[in-house]
């Protein structure tokens, strides 16, 4: 019976894993155009004003959520009260929170905008808060049930398209009233509350009115005081994809910076595959830690994490092989942000194994799981300081700056992987690795494919270079890197 029980478990997680790689390649197809129009529309220096500023934003928005993105399943799995009134008292417990985020922020705008001047509604920037964290809230609430759809449709289509068209739409000469500076900034607001309008539309199909609640202040609190490892865990997490940004914004200017976040939103996309396994993943562990079955666990975190490694490598050498002309696509004065999207890519990969022993972490030895985040993001904060000053004794040029910071997130996410997956094993009393040795011969045959590929004129590199790396890579994978149970992530009935 078990046995039957872990069966429909991994169909669950092939399931959703389905839902979001077509999530991801949507999310592809809507993320470059923002990316091409505020590279060629905006420039580098409007770009990197614009992500300082949501970088602190989304920051407080992290913190606000009080950890629900991952602990409203395991409050959903052990209540006896209807759900839809657990859901608001989440949303309300978020709501207050969310509100202290924006009067400090409001009170104190240079926190946003420490290199430039505050003009027009810059210093309201932090209203948005309330929208991402009750997105985060509806997206996790309906995930409980198994609706990633919700989630692929907001993240990966109403959020990023808004952001494109909103992006041109202020970038047009008939726009008198907003600037260059501003429109980047007003295209993210629009986006944001379009996220949350997808977002509760659904929930409020899923669940219904919260007919007869009544917050309870008390177990709101017990709940927010229970939640703060969670919250402080993927603050960190969260952290670590933005601590680089921040210190390269101390010693760069904010044209470096802008190349940068480029670089970062390219590496991104990849990243969007493990994070979004994390509402589906979240059930299915709190369920068999109240069953006590640790060994699915294992399995469930080990399966998982050799779908997204092997993913995330393909997707990395896909783009970092041709990098100059996925930068250069950009606008011409982002190639020099390649070496950065490298690293940045690298790191992605890395840190699969680390992302998905979290999930796992989070419910069983949370207040542990947070020390070693913690010592993740100091080992990233000196290695980055130690890079940049080596690059500025050595003299070389400001972008090598933006590498370094990159090179430095990489090796700290190495050894978060390496760390919470042995003491995971250890928990769980069985192995947990998502690292398989097939995936060497499937690198080592999209590189050469990607060697020759470099030789192709670039707009060749993007349109057959790219799908010819990619393929030469699953076919590999597919033949030689896949059992039963890996296919079932394509089988379409589970």
């Amino acid at each position: 019976m078990a046995g039957e029980d872990e069966k429909e478990d991994i169909a669950k997680l092939a399931k959703g894993g389905r839902t979001n790689i077509f999530g991801f390649l949507l999310r592809l197809a809507a993320r470059l155009p923002f990316l091409f129009i505020a590279g060629r529309m905006y420039g580098a220096e409007a770009l990197g004003r614009f992500a300082y500023a949501i970088l602190i934003v989304e920051f407080a928005a992290q913190l606000a959520t009080l950890g629900l993105r991952r602990g409203l399943a395991e409050q959903l799995s052990r209540t006896d009260r209807p759900h839809v009134h657990v859901v608001w008292d989440g949303l309300l417990v978020s709501f207050f929170a969310s509100t202290i985020a924006a009067i400090i922020l409001i009170s104190f705008p240079q926190i946003m905008f420490p290199n430039s001047e505050i003009n027009g509604l810059d210093r309201f920037l932090p209203l948005v808060i309330f929208m991402i964290a009750g997105t985060d809230i509806a997206l996790a609430a309906l995930a409980y049930r198994y609706d990633i759809a919700s989630t692929v449709r907001t993240r990966s289509v109403v959020e990023p398209w808004t952001i494109s068209f909103a992006a041109l739409w202020f970038a047009l000469p008939f726009m008198p009233f907003f600037s260059l500076r501003d429109g980047l900034i007003l295209s993210y607001v629009v986006a944001m509350f379009a996220a949350l309008i997808a977002a509760l539309w659904p929930l409020l199909k899923s669940y219904g009115l919260p007919w007869g609640w009544r917050p309870k202040p008390l177990k709101i609190a017990s709940l927010a005081k229970r939640n703060m490892p969670l919250a402080a865990a993927d603050a960190a997490e969260w952290g670590s994809r933005r601590l680089d940004l921040a210190i390269l914004g101390l010693f760069a200017s904010p044209a470096i910076v802008g190349v940068y976040y480029i670089a970062q939103q390219v590496a991104s996309l990849p990243q969007k595959l493990k994070t979004s396994f994390d509402p589906i993943l979240g059930p299915v562990i709190t369920r068999n830690l109240e069953a006590g079955n640790m060994k699915a666990i294992a399995g469930q975190v080990s399966q998982v994490g050799y779908w997204i490694i092997a993913a995330q490598i393909g997707i990395a050498l896909a783009l970092a092989i041709p990098g100059e002309a996925v930068m250069g696509l950009i606008g011409p004065n982002f190639v020099g942000g390649t070496g950065a999207l490298a690293f940045l890519l690298a790191a992605e990969a890395v840190a699969a194994t680390a992302v998905v022993s979290e999930a796992a972490l989070v419910y069983i030895a949370r207040h542990r799981n947070l020390l070693i985040s913690l010592s993740m993001l100091l080992l990233q904060a000196a290695l980055s300081v130690a890079f940049i000053q080596i690059c500025l004794r050595m003299g070389w040029p400001p972008l090598f700056q933006a590498a370094a910071v990159a090179g430095a997130l990489m090796v700290a996410l190495g050894y978060a992987s390496i760390v919470k997956a042995i003491f995971l094993s250890k928990l769980l009393k069985a192995p947990v690795n998502g690292w398989r040795w097939t995936l060497l011969l499937a690198i080592a045959v999209a590189v050469a494919v990607g060697y020759l590929v470099t030789f192709l004129p670039e707009w060749a590199e993007l349109v057959v270079g790219i799908p010819m790396i990619l393929g030469s890579y699953a076919l590999v994978i597919w033949k030689w890197g896949f059992g039963p149970e890996d296919r079932t992530l394509f089988k379409m009935k589970s």
